[in-house]
């Protein structure tokens, strides 16, 4: 293969933040995404990846991250290694840098899912190999390719649609959907407490970003002014993971629920209006959470309703199918040798 023939814009990068993606390369990325869907639901096999290895580094546990990057390397022909927040030392008894280094010796490619942006960033500068952010304080990428994938295929495009978050506008799901938003022209409309509006650092990137795509960025604690128009109503768990606070969420969130009240505010028809969250959800009490949070405080959902969960809106559990395919674009598209001269 010659040189010129073996032209690909994605080959041997990382994915560490939305930030880093032109609009084109997401929509790609996203594409191919429901490319390989289709590819999947048709049993037709792309083993882009035969041969390779891949770690799958765990610092914080998860069901969806961990099963999509393990079926996506599988179906693409590779052989995942899970790797536990019990099997790893990222800055404890071993560097993050040398880590990167032993691990980047050994496998093709690296899936990292932990806290500090900064450890993701040192495995991707010093492994030699790719490394694929599945969640971070800050961003969550493969989250991202997975919504927009799924606002796409429900709506057939992105241009003009307006999402809105309502809840914790400062975590790292609502960053990534203002920026990413942003990036690809599709109207955000953060819904937040004051005290939980995102940072100024990541309402001037996505502004930026806002300028060249005519993407309308609205951040407010207004749900009338906030909700007004939205095709897409997003929302996330109020208390992250490894946080505690869950008293002073739940009185300063509550005001913020997604119940149909909310929806209604939206003034959309119904077949232009779909209803999305990342999972998992509080929605009733038929988890140790949700009764621990009912017995403290009486109540028996949080950001959602199960009406709303349960509804003729939700997407979440195509959007948690999505997360393995659009993980199997980006792995292929950084990794396989793809011919793609352009994008």
């Amino acid at each position: 293969m010659t040189k010129d023939f073996k032209q690909n814009v994605f080959q041997g990068r990382s994915v560490l933040a939305e930030k880093d993606f032109t609009a084109a390369e997401l929509e790609y990325l996203i594409d191919f995404g429901l490319h390989l869907k289709a590819l999947k639901k048709a049993n037709v096999p792309h083993h882009y990846l035969e041969g390779k290895n891949i770690a799958l580094l765990f610092e914080k546990s998860s069901t969806r991250t961990r099963s999509a990057f393990t079926t996506a390397a599988i179906d693409l022909g590779a052989h995942p290694e899970y790797l536990g927040s019990g099997d790893i030392q990222l800055g404890k008894k071993e560097s993050t840098s040398d880590t990167a280094k032993v691990l980047g010796s050994m496998f093709d490619g690296i899936e990292f899912r932990g806290f500090k942006q900064s450890d993701a960033e040192i495995l991707a500068r010093d492994s030699g190999v790719p490394v694929w952010n599945g969640l971070t304080d800050e961003w969550h990428p493969t989250q991202m390719l997975a919504d927009f994938m799924t606002v796409k295929e429900n709506f057939g495009k992105l241009q003009g649609l307006t999402l809105t978050f309502m809840g914790d506008g400062r975590n790292n799901v609502a960053n990534s959907l203002l920026v990413t938003g942003a990036i690809l022209g599709v109207n955000i409309h953060i819904v937040s407490p004051k005290e939980l509006f995102p940072t100024d650092e990541i309402q001037g990137i996505a502004k930026g970003f806002a300028e060249k795509s005519g993407a309308k960025l609205l951040i407010t604690d207004d749900l009338d002014e906030g909700m007004k128009g939205s095709n897409i109503v997003y929302t996330d768990v109020w208390v992250s993971m490894g946080e505690s606070n869950w008293e002073e969420r739940v009185k300063l969130l509550t005001p913020y629920q997604v119940n149909m009240e909310a929806l209604k505010k939206t003034g959309t028809p119904d077949d232009q209006l779909i209803f999305m969250h990342c999972l998992p959800a509080f929605h009733n009490t038929e988890t140790e959470y949700g009764k621990d949070i009912e017995k403290k405080y009486g109540i028996t959902e949080m950001e959602v309703t199960d009406e709303v969960f349960t509804s003729k809106y939700a997407r979440q559990f195509e959007e948690a199918e999505n997360r393995m395919h659009s993980i199997k674009a980006m792995m292929a598209a950084t990794l396989g040798n793809l011919f793609i001269p352009r994008v």
